[in-house]
């Protein structure tokens, strides 16, 4: 294994509610609704989408960036 090729988590929190998706597009299929202030952890972020986990279950998908409250 190489170690680079594994991002440590950055927790963030949801400002608003939002649609976890499995793409990082609108029309991507809807992997779960996620409440506002839940925990979002990230592991990357670019062109407005964030990639991560959520939720109890760690569901992997996409949100907005503009949904993350910046710490």
């Amino acid at each position: 294994m190489i170690a680079s090729h594994y991002a440590e988590p950055v927790e963030r929190r949801l400002c608003a509610a939002t649609t976890l998706r499995a793409a990082p597009s609108a029309e991507g299929k809807d992997q779960g609704e996620l409440k506002s202030g839940a925990a979002f952890l990230m592991l990357d972020d670019s062109l407005g989408w964030a990639w991560g986990y959520a939720g109890e279950k760690g569901c992997v998908g996409y949100v907005p960036s503009e949904v993350l409250a910046k710490n």
